[in-house]
């Protein structure tokens, strides 16, 4: 296992990057809560969030990235 060189990664790609990743991924979880809780349109929605948050992060990353 060996180090991973990150100097090629630009300070905003980064940025992006890891909001994205915690606004996803968060609203994900928060859905899972709100099934548990029997909040299921509340959940579904929060599905549907986290859904369309990754397709805004794919259209940024081939818009400005690729």
């Amino acid at each position: 296992m060996s180090l991973v060189d990150l100097s090629g990664v630009s300070g905003a790609f980064f940025i992006m990057a890891v909001v994205f990743i915690l606004l996803v991924f968060g609203l994900m979880s928060l859905g899972v809560v709100r099934m548990f809780q029997l909040r299921y349109r509340a959940g579904w929605l929060s599905f549907a969030g986290a859904i369309i948050s990754g397709v805004v992060f794919g259209i940024i990353l081939d818009r400005w990235y690729m």
